[in-house]
């Protein structure tokens, strides 16, 4: 991590112990901090030299918002996340139900000057990822959290990418795609010079049309897409690369080259509770008078082995499955 990287995630991180001492956990400062950075950088590419249009409705920019203290700045946050929530693509996927769990107006103001006292648009892809993922990165540290359930250790997810050697052109797949750190891993590998060179149409292939993936828990979702986004993977006012929900219960449609993932362990799960499985085998066990009947419960990791296989292509697609 570079010097002035780490010194922006000390700064903002620097902000926690106000926050938890005002009863504010990692997680939900890190999706406060998912909304407001977003709204800094749409103001920025609302903005000469970019001059792009947002989305983001008039009297609920940051701009709107920036210099307020106190009272008016909790309320027009609070208005700026309801409005936006009601609005359609990304806006409405990253904003949807979100509300202030900051309750000091104090400290939100200095979150707020935080955040703009910075030019996100103008850092590279490389540095605003890198700022992100070292959030993510102490939010996991943190036991209390439970960040474990999404940031699979990145050490961990480099090697499986390794021994997959993903190439340009290629579709890569996560169905538990936590905050993204098989995407960005793959992402790193492809980009890197010293595997390959891209040439124009594969370096856009690898930002719109590599990646396919789904995530079943909505703040993890909203960080993962923030995540993506800072890695300069999708285009935050276009085709959104991951969808919300569950891709045990539904077919997401997708079918690709490679699926790397990290399914949740442990759990158990009936065909009721996944209807799709009505159809799937879940193997015969005997009772105690020697006669076989249906086992009614499945461990959810080897359902997910079973959807990897109709995700990925057949005869050439190649996975790699984190497993207890």
């Amino acid at each position: 991590m570079s010097e002035q990287t780490s010194a922006i995630v000390s700064k903002v991180w620097g902000m926690c112990n106000p926050l938890r001492d005002d009863g504010v956990s990692y997680g939900d400062y890190l999706e406060q901090l998912t909304y407001l950075i977003f709204l800094k950088m749409s103001d920025e590419y609302s903005k000469p030299p970019y001059k792009k249009e947002t989305g983001i409705p008039a009297g609920y920019t940051w701009s709107d918002m920036n210099t307020l203290k106190g009272a008016e700045l909790e309320e027009q946050y609070k208005s700026t996340l309801e409005e936006l929530g009601k609005q359609g693509g990304i806006l409405g996927k990253i904003f949807k139900g979100a509300s202030n769990k900051i309750s000091s107006a104090a400290i939100l103001y200095r979150v707020v000057q935080m955040i703009d006292n910075e030019k996100w648009v103008a850092m590279s892809s490389d540095v605003k990822g890198e700022i992100y993922e070292g959030l993510l990165q102490k939010n996991a540290e943190d036991i209390k959290s439970g960040a474990g359930q999404y940031f699979t250790p990145r050490p961990l997810i480099h090697a499986m990418v390794k021994c997959i050697r993903p190439e340009p052109m290629k579709t890569i797949a996560d169905p538990c795609c936590g905050s993204g750190g098989f995407f960005l891993a793959s992402q790193s590998f492809v980009a890197d010079p010293e595997n390959y060179s891209l040439d124009r149409e594969q370096k856009e292939f690898l930002k719109n049309e590599t990646f396919y993936g789904n995530e079943i828990v909505s703040s993890t979702y909203k960080t993962a897409l923030m995540n993506l986004y800072l890695h300069n993977i999708g285009d935050i006012y276009g085709n959104v690369p991951i969808t919300l929900g569950d891709a045990l219960l539904t077919d997401p449609g997708y079918r690709v080259d490679y699926v790397l993932t990290n399914p949740p362990f442990g759990s158990t799960i009936t065909k009721a509770e996944k209807p799709y499985l009505a159809n799937y085998e879940l193997g015969k066990t005997k009772d105690a008078k020697g006669k076989y009947k249906d086992r009614p419960r499945q461990s959810s990791e080897i359902l997910f082995i079973e959807r990897i296989w109709e995700f990925l292509k057949p005869g050439t697609g190649k996975a790699a499955i984190v497993l207890p």
